[in-house]
């Protein structure tokens, strides 16, 4: 049964308050829907994330022109009262009914249940089939707002019948609601793909294949400074960059289980084409076989492996930006943030296990330095566990789980760090921590990753010399601080709706000329700004300078320096910001220092009235 029936149906659905409310909306809002349209036949409607939806099959197509109508009526249920009641009915009446109401789905859902009874909720004039719960009358649902139509296969089977699903959101109070709603409509304004396309940052192409960004100059600007900043931390915090190539054996996959896990990810192998040598089986082939690099962890085991070492040597910390490719479904693919080709900003560090309390605190701070300076200030903590009853999903025996998960939880007990387990989503070899960032709007991203694995390095046979002269295991901590360059790309766009700080502005300034007599002075202040290690250019168009402004401001150029007669003659410019502000004669040589300190100090101010030193 797909993972939505279940929830609607299992009887182990544990709502929040919250989620139960919403389901009551996804009830009330069938309820609604078979008044206004006779003969609909429901699936399933189940509380989400943000809301609650339905799917279904109309009697005639609908539009969000048909939304208020439905709202409406939903107001009135709501406004009733109407009581949800419960009751339990033997599985031949619940056939009975609902196939004499011509509910085809509802009839294969309790088919396929093995319960000799079905839950049976009723509210006001609507009976639906479901295990609840819900909130006790309609009355007790918030204001709610039917936001987007969708469709849906029945049951995720593309055999099977198209239905409409209709998405709403209902909330607590109004001012939720109307919070959500503004961080929907500024999401839209912020979207990544959008803004990346106008601001000439990346592109996709059908001939080079869905989920493959291109990057634009601009764009490629922006991953420099990005990989660069992560690089020049990470080296003070001892790391070593390494490179690993794109490609890897099958066999190397199928050694660390990667190939058991992520297969049906990963994109199809290269094969030979040559015939079998003598004695080389159909499985030796494939071993030998040629997969375009998914990850990087099997790669820096085998570089940890080809060289001796001491225990003195410890922690090694591998770092390399990889290009990894995925072969993620093509539904899935969402413009940077789910991508099939992507560069992950990936480390291995192997630890002595009495080290591994102290490098964790380090990574830590690491991870907390570099967000920060991007100004993802607000984040939480999800320590991901194993579900030992899925044996098939985890390696290495539980003794080892057990002990790397006791050392994951000290380590963020010493960091003093609150945090929320989830069950069953650790990483086949060990627990992880996430880092759940929240952007401008509030929305919260799975972004950095720490993954402590014992079982790796005893696959791999990873071993370093002790104090005592013995070969010893070491842990291996896994580690990505944006995860990828292309997602957390995505992210800051949206962060910071293609506002970058000056540091990562892909144009930091743009000089501009009111005619074509001062194009000499706009080529000197262009070099000097070029010679401060400033991204500059001269705008040289004929168009009026009052057009040029507003040009670059939508392009988020941070600086417009305007420039005349009575800048040339005092080596000034008039400095403009790209939010409108007017700040007027400033310095030729003032400005230089001024926005390169910014842009050194990767400052998120645009512009500080006084200068660098005070003066």
């Amino acid at each position: 049964m797909p993972e939505d029936v279940a929830q609607e149906f299992s009887s182990s659905v544990n709502y929040t308050p919250i989620q139960r409310m919403r389901h009551s909306a996804a009830h009330v809002m069938a309820e609604a829907i078979q008044d206004l349209f006779p003969g609909t036949q429901f699936a399933i409607g189940p509380a989400i994330e943000d809301g609650f939806y339905y799917d279904m099959i109309l009697p005639r197509a609908i539009s969000p022109e048909d939304f208020p109508a439905i709202e409406a009526r939903m107001v009135e249920s709501i406004q009733h009262k109407h009581v949800f009641k419960q009751s339990r009915w033997p599985r031949e009446k619940a056939l009975e009914y609902f196939r004499a109401q011509h509910q085809p789905f509802k009839v294969e859902i309790i088919e396929s249940l093995p319960d000799a009874e079905v839950g049976i909720y009723e509210q006001g004039p609507f009976l639906d089939l479901c295990r609840g719960p819900h909130v006790e009358n309609t009355g007790q649902i918030g204001p709610v707002k039917l936001m987007r139509l969708a469709g849906a296969y029945w049951r995720g089977d593309e055999k099977r019948p198209m239905l409409t699903r209709i998405y709403g959101v209902a909330f607590n109070t109004q001012q939720e609601l109307e919070t959500y709603i503004w961080q929907q409509e500024e999401a839209k304004k912020r979207d990544h793909r959008r803004l990346g396309r106008d601001l000439g940052l990346f592109t996709f192409s059908d001939d080079v294949g869905p989920g493959i960004p291109l990057f634009l100059p601009k764009g490629e600007v922006i991953r420099h400074a990005m990989e660069s900043y992560v690089r020049e931390v990470q080296e003070q915090y001892g790391y070593q960059h390494v490179w690993t190539g794109n490609i890897g054996r099958v066999k190397l996959y199928k050694k660390s289980k990667h190939w058991d896990h992520y297969r049906d990810s990963m994109f199809p192998k290269m094969q030979e084409d040559r015939d079998l040598k003598e004695g080389e089986t159909p499985e030796d082939a494939e071993n030998n076989s040629f997969e375009l690099k998914p990850m990087n962890c099997p790669s820096h085991f085998t570089l940890f492996k080809s060289q001796r070492h001491s225990y003195r040597e410890l922690p090694i910390r591998y770092a390399e930006f990889a290009t990894l490719h995925r072969f993620e479904k093509q539904g899935e693919l969402s413009g940077l943030t789910r991508v099939r080709s992507l560069t992950q900003d990936d480390s291995h560090i192997f630890v002595r296990h009495d080290q591994i309390l102290s490098e964790f605190s380090a990574l830590v701070d690491l991870i907390r330095e570099i967000l920060e300076t991007y100004g993802l200030t607000q984040y939480s903590v999800r320590l991901s566990l194993p579900d030992f009853s899925d044996h098939e999903k985890y390696h290495g025996n539980i003794e080892i789980w057990q002990k790397a998960i006791e050392d994951l939880r000290a380590a963020l007990d010493a960091k003093g760090l609150d945090y929320t387990a989830v069950e069953g989503e650790a990483a086949f070899y060990g627990p992880k921590m996430d880092l759940m960032a929240r952007d401008a709007l509030g929305r919260e991203w799975q972004l950095s990753t720490i993954q402590l694995d014992f079982f790796q390095p005893e696959n791999f046979e990873l071993e370093y010399i002790g104090e005592d002269g013995q070969p010893h295991r070491p842990a291996v901590i896994h580690r990505a601080i944006m995860g990828s360059t292309e997602r957390f790309m995505g992210v800051l766009i949206e962060h910071y709706a293609g506002n970058f700080p000056v540091w990562l502005a892909p144009v930091q300034a743009v000089v501009i000329p009111i005619a074509d007599r001062h194009l000499p002075y706009a080529d000197h202040v262009l070099q000097r700004l070029k010679a401060a290690g400033l991204r500059a250019e001269v705008d040289a168009r004929s168009d009026r300078m009052n057009a040029k402004v507003r040009d670059a401001q939508l392009q988020k150029i941070p600086y417009m320096l305007v420039v005349g007669d009575k800048e040339a003659a005092a080596e000034q410019v008039a400095l403009r910001l790209r939010s409108n502000e007017n700040i007027g004669p400033v310095p030729l040589e003032q400005f230089v220092e001024h926005a390169g300190q910014l842009a050194r100090t990767r400052a998120h101010e645009l512009w500080i009235v006084e200068t660098p030193t005070g003066k």
